[in-house]
C-alpha cells in the first residue's frame, strides 16, 4: 500500500499483516497506536472513529488488559468478601450465579483470553459464536452470549473500552427451550402415592403440592410451618457450589420470598414428618406413647435434613445434598413408570394444574415466586388443555351462527 503525508489530524495505518493494521493518531498532542483486525476500509472508520472520540472528549487510551485478565476482575467485582464468621453472606450475585458465570466465560477466554479486550472486535465475537455452535447446545452459546456482554458493558462503565463489541456482533440463536413434561391430575397423584414409605414421600409431596423449587423445599424448618393458619413460608434455599459447598442463601429476587397457603392433607402428612424429628430429639422410638408436646425443637432445625454420613451422628441442620436427593428421585420415578421426569417438572406441573383449572396467572404466579410474564411464556409451551378448552368455547359461540 503506497503512503502519503498525512496531517497530525489525519492519523495513520501502517500495515502489519494480513487483515491487520496499526493505526496512528494524536489526542490532545498526545500519539497514540493501537492495532485494527478487519479490511482497510474498516481500519479507515476505526481510525475516523478514534479522532472523532477525541474531539468528543469520549477517548480511552490504549490499555494491554486482556479478556482473561478483565474477566477475573470482573467476576471478583461481583463477589464481596466473604469470611468465616459469615459465611452466607451474599456477594452482588449468589454463588452459584458466579460459578455459572465463570463456567460460560471459559469458553470465551478459550479463544480470546489472551487478546487485549481494546482490540477485540465484533468480527471476532461473531466467529466464537460459529465456533462454540459446533461443540455446545444452541441456549448454552445464547447464554454466553448475555454474560459475555454483561462483562464488557461492564469495561465500558470502568473507562477502558469506548465500546461493546458484543452489542455489535449478532446474537446467537436462543433455541427450542425444553419445557419439561406436565403429569395429568391422574399420573400426578400415582407418582406421589408411588413414593409412599421411601424417604423422599414428603419431599415429593411438598414439591407437587406447592410448586416450590427444590433448593427452597430442602431449605425449609419446621418454624416456616403454620398449622394455624395453614400456610408455609419460604424465605431461603439451599444451594451447592464448588467453592462454598453447601450453603443457605437468600432467593434472587422479592419474588421468592412468599407465604403460600397449603391444604389440610398436606399439613396432616408435615405433622406427621415433624412428630418423627420430636421422637429423635426426645431418644423414643416409634411406637411408644408419649407426651410430644412437651418436646421442643431448636429453631434452625431443618424439615428435611440430610441423612448423616457413615459413622455420623443425625443432625437437625444438616442441610442435603439437592444433586445426591435428585438422583434418589430419578431412579424411583423410573422404577414407577415415569422415565424421564425431572424433579423441576413438579412445579411445572403444579403451575400448569392451576393455570388449567382457571386460577388467575397473577396468583400461580405469586404463589411459586415466578415473573408473571415468565410463566405465561412457559406455560403457553407447556399446555394441551388450555388449546382444548379454548376451542371448546369458540365452539359454543360459533354453533348459532355457522350451525
Amino acid at each position: 500500500m503506497s503512503k502519503r503525508r498525512r496531517s497530525h489530524g489525519d492519523g495513520g495505518i501502517d500495515p502489519r499483516g494480513p487483515d491487520a493494521w496499526r493505526l496512528r493518531y494524536r489526542i490532545n498532542g498526545q500519539r497514540f497506536s493501537v492495532t485494527f483486525r478487519g479490511s482497510l476500509g474498516d481500519a479507515r472508520k476505526e481510525l475516523r472513529r478514534l479522532i472523532r472520540s477525541g474531539d468528543a472528549g469520549e477517548h480511552v487510551a490504549p490499555d494491554k488488559i486482556t479478556l482473561a485478565s478483565w474477566i477475573d476482575r470482573w467476576l471478583a467485582l461481583l463477589e464481596r468478601q466473604r469470611d468465616d464468621s459469615a459465611p452466607r453472606k451474599r456477594g452482588l450475585v449468589a454463588a452459584k450465579t458466579l460459578q455459572r458465570y465463570s463456567e460460560l466465560l471459559r469458553h470465551a477466554a478459550v479463544v480470546l483470553g489472551s487478546r487485549p479486550i481494546q482490540q477485540i472486535q465484533a468480527a471476532e465475537i461473531d466467529s466464537l459464536y460459529c465456533a462454540l455452535e459446533k461443540k455446545l447446545a444452541s441456549r448454552t452459546v445464547r447464554h454466553i452470549h448475555g454474560v459475555l456482554g454483561a462483562c464488557f458493558r461492564a469495561a465500558v462503565r470502568k473507562g477502558l473500552i469506548s465500546s461493546n463489541p458484543v452489542e455489535r456482533a449478532e446474537a446467537p440463536s436462543s433455541g427450542d427451550s425444553p419445557h419439561g413434561r406436565v403429569l395429568t391430575e391422574e399420573e400426578l397423584r400415582a407418582l406421589v402415592e408411588g413414593f409412599k414409605g421411601s424417604a423422599l414421600y414428603p419431599i415429593v409431596a411438598v414439591a407437587a403440592f406447592t410448586g416450590a423449587r427444590r433448593g427452597e423445599i430442602l431449605g425449609l424448618r419446621w418454624s416456616d410451618l403454620d398449622v394455624e393458619n395453614k400456610t408455609l413460608r419460604i424465605e431461603r434455599s439451599v444451594e451447592q457450589t464448588a467453592k462454598y459447598g453447601l450453603a443457605l442463601k437468600e432467593p434472587k429476587t422479592a419474588r421468592g420470598v412468599r407465604t403460600i397457603t397449603i391444604d389440610d392433607a398436606l399439613i396432616a402428612m408435615l405433622c406427621a414428618e415433624r412428630g418423627k424429628h420430636l421422637r429423635i430429639a426426645a431418644g423414643v422410638p416409634d411406637g411408644v406413647a408419649v407426651d410430644l408436646s412437651l418436646v421442643k425443637l431448636p429453631g434452625d432445625t431443618l424439615m428435611f435434613p440430610g441423612p448423616p454420613g457413615p459413622g455420623k451422628d443425625f443432625s437437625f441442620t444438616r442441610l442435603r445434598n439437592a444433586d445426591d436427593m435428585t438422583k434418589q428421585f430419578l431412579h424411583k420415578a423410573r422404577k414407577l413408570g415415569f422415565a424421564g421426569l425431572r424433579f423441576h417438572d413438579l412445579r411445572g406441573t403444579h403451575e400448569t394444574l392451576l393455570l388449567d383449572a382457571g386460577v388467575p396467572v397473577h396468583v400461580v404466579a405469586a404463589r411459586c415466586g415466578h415473573d408473571p410474564a415468565v410463566l405465561l411464556r412457559a406455560y403457553a409451551k407447556r399446555t394441551k388443555k388450555a388449546d382444548t378448552s379454548a376451542a371448546a368455547v369458540i365452539g359454543a359461540l360459533s354453533k348459532g351462527v355457522l350451525g
